[in-house]
């Protein structure tokens, strides 16, 4: 595909507002971007997240993980999320995993972005978090886009902020 028929295809799921077409695209933006499109091009899968994120809590509604435009939007937001972890802004981060956990009735996502920010708010690094928590050996084979397999770590987390949260 030229460059230009790629910018035709991107400007098209731009303008369609879908986030999936564009996550499609992204290999193809990788290899023939530089790096300004390409910062151009994450801000706005990130935008149309936001936006969709935005009617999603205006409409009282909960994400459907399976249907692709949730799915692709609750990437979106947990990349985000992520970036947030990874920069040391562990209280954004987990804020942004709180709301991620409440957003869809996938009880598998749910919870683990509930471990998420818990750990982030207990100010759990996220070299730490990675190392002594999630496990990425068996998410990786769960082909998860989230972290979604953790170690016997992550079960005394769980059980230290439940005492944590009945003493107060």
């Amino acid at each position: 595909m030229s460059l230009d028929g790629l910018k035709q295809k991107v400007l098209k799921a731009q303008e369609s507002a879908d986030i999936a077409s564009l996550y499609v695209l992204e290999q193809k933006a990788q290899d023939s971007f530089d790096e300004d499109a390409l910062q151009a091009f994450y801000a706005n899968i990130l935008d149309l997240a936001l936006e969709r994120l935005t009617d999603v809590l205006e409409s009282h509604r909960s994400m459907n993980i399976n249907e692709v435009q949730d799915f692709a939007t609750l990437r979106a937001l947990y990349e985000y999320a992520m970036e947030h972890y990874h920069a040391g802004d562990i209280s954004d981060a987990s804020a942004l995993f709180e709301v991620l956990s409440g957003l869809t009735k996938d009880d598998g996502f749910s919870s683990s972005l509930k471990l998420h920010s818990i750990a982030s708010s207990k100010g759990i690094s996220l070299d730490d978090f990675m190392d002594n928590i999630a496990d990425i050996d068996a998410t990786q084979k769960a082909g998860k886009f989230y972290i979604s397999m953790f170690k016997k770590e992550a079960q005394k987390l769980l059980s230290d902020s439940k005492c944590d949260g009945s003493k107060k």
